[in-house]
């Protein structure tokens, strides 16, 4: 365990966006997320030399926090492709599981995909024409001149940088009604952008990175529902991260140069309106800046500084579903039934994310949290100190440990029986055990500068009542704060009145613990 430095953290400074109903006067929007402050250039944005560099004291940007918090690194070898740490895979790790359990309920499937796809497919899609010089293209064996092997082989492939062409050959690969729709799928696959090496920064500009990707295939009439639920989709991420303000900004049909016909685009338009309206933001037209094949909304983050920079996008798309020749089963007298192509249909495809790249969404967390993560997603959720070292309380504080955490480690040189299955539903916990010779209160110190959840003390006098003393000033102090009431109402209802009087010293009974932890990690405190 090293020591670290303590840490300021700076709250997110409450702004409500301008009113009217256009972008012009607005700040200028960035494709990443850009965490500055009123007083400092962002870690993550670009060089602002008309800037005074202030020298008052500021928050460390995520690369430092990363590091004291041994979250991830980086390698000369792999440039542009972070390596996680436990610390940091962990986090990763809850972030892909929050967003897997909330699927089930907006009605998404998670598929795998391909890493690498043949050329022809890249030029089916467009990807070829259109992004070549930022995919990374890799050459089948034989591509030297050996002539030897399957035929085939000396191919030309890409890496995919994004998954909607995986996802269009998953929905032609079967037979759809248009009872089925609408499809959703989701995938967490890696992703390879050839990013030029000078623009490359830590979490938010990189070369592998994944996407909570989403691709929705429905029929037109139904694009307004699905907007709707993947506006609420967002709404609830935001709220359950803590993050906001955010507004939402819909860009339009381009002048010329755009696929589809006016019918489609109007209708869909009028449709991203109402469910822009329903949602009593206030949101933004940005007119003819839409794509070529689609409308879309901008979901835009507000940072500590006031300024609102891109999270996320959801994009309609005319385009690849033509493309693939994309179809669905429709009867005669329904409303997307068109005599011309008798029984068939074509879906339109909506693309949605709510983190974006997993990566830059870690890095806007570590930065908003300053280190002080929410129980549920901590990578250092608590840690038992003993009082001295004497053979009953260390033994006792490796117990306290196992029933708190959920499991049992296994121990080097164990011989007992292997240990039975978990599952996967099973809650369970990262409690660490210092029973170090060092004095009670530099263990205490070190645990709170390592930002440590919960501190669990055990003595002699816990080990005879069968209890445990806990100090939740940690946990108090995590963020967002507007989890501080309903942690406080949590920790009221199960510790009483006593605790929040005291917080460094809290007495518990060990085997009580266990269910406390998983009331904090299920109100997401």
């Amino acid at each position: 365990m090293r020591r670290l430095s303590p840490l300021l953290r700076q709250p997110l400074l409450p702004r409500t966006p301008p009113s009217g109903a256009r972008l012009a006067g607005w700040p200028s929007i960035r494709a990443q997320w850009l965490s500055s402050t009123s007083s400092r250039p962002c870690s993550c944005s670009d060089p602002q030399p008309d800037r005074p560099q202030a020298q008052s004291s500021t928050p460390a940007d995520y690369r430092a926090l990363g590091a004291s918090q041994d979250l991830f690194t980086t390698s000369v070898y792999s440039p542009g492709s972070p390596l996680f740490l436990p610390n940091g895979t962990h986090i990763v790790n809850k972030l892909i599981t929050f967003l897997r359990t909330q699927y089930l309920q907006y009605g998404f499937r998670e598929v795998l995909t391909p890493t690498i796809y043949k050329r022809p497919l890249w030029e089916v899609s467009g990807h070829w024409q259109n992004y070549k010089d930022d995919m990374y293209e890799v050459r089948g064996r034989g591509a030297s001149g050996d002539t030897e092997g399957e035929m085939g082989e000396d191919e030309s492939y890409g890496l995919k940088p994004m998954n909607c062409p995986g996802h269009c050959l998953l929905f032609k690969s079967q037979t759809h009604s248009y009872r089925e729709l609408p499809i959703r799928y989701a995938d967490f696959s890696p992703l390879h952008r050839n990013e030029v090496s000078g623009s490359l920064s830590g979490l938010t500009r990189v070369r592998r990175f994944h996407q909570d990707d989403g691709h929705i295939f429905c029929r037109p009439q139904q694009i307004k529902g699905e907007i709707a639920s993947a506006l609420g989709f967002v709404d609830l991420v935001m709220s359950t991260f803590g993050l906001g303000p955010y507004r939402l900004v819909l860009s339009t049909r381009p002048e010329k140069d755009f696929i589809g016909s006016l019918e489609l685009w109007n209708s869909a338009e009028t449709q991203l309106r109402e469910a822009l309206d329903n949602t009593g933001r206030e949101w933004a037209m940005n007119e003819g800046d839409g794509a070529f094949y689609g409308p879309k909304i901008d979901i835009q983050l507000q940072d500590q500084a006031g300024k609102y920079h891109q999270l996320s996008t959801i994009q309609l798309d005319m385009n690849l579903p033509q493309r693939f020749g994309l179809e669905y089963q429709v009867a005669e007298g329904e409303e997307d039934y068109n005599p011309e192509t008798p029984g068939k249909a074509t879906p339109v495809m909506i693309h949605r994310a709510n983190f974006g790249s997993l990566e830059r969404f870690l890095a806007l967390l570590i930065e908003q949290y300053a280190g002080r993560w929410p129980f549920w997603l901590s990578p250092r959720q608590g840690i038992v100190l003993t009082v001295n070292q004497d053979e009953a309380v260390v033994q006792q504080a490796h117990e306290a440990a196992a029933k708190i955490s959920g499991f049992r480690a296994l121990q080097p040189g164990q011989t007992e029986a292997a240990p039975q299955p978990l599952s996967s539903v099973d809650s369970t916990f990262l409690i660490d055990v210092d029973t170090s010779s060092q004095s009670l209160s530099k263990k205490i110190q070190r645990a709170k500068q390592m930002k440590y959840n919960l501190i669990f003390i055990l003595g002699p006098k816990d080990v005879a009542a069968s209890r445990i003393t806990v100090d939740i000033t940690g946990q108090l102090q995590s963020q967002p704060e507007r989890n501080v009431p309903k942690l406080q109402e949590l920790l009221t209802q199960r510790l009483g009145d006593q605790a929040l009087k005291n917080p460094r010293a809290v007495p518990l009974p060990v085997d009580d613990v266990h269910d406390l932890l998983v009331q904090l990690e299920r109100r997401f405190v």
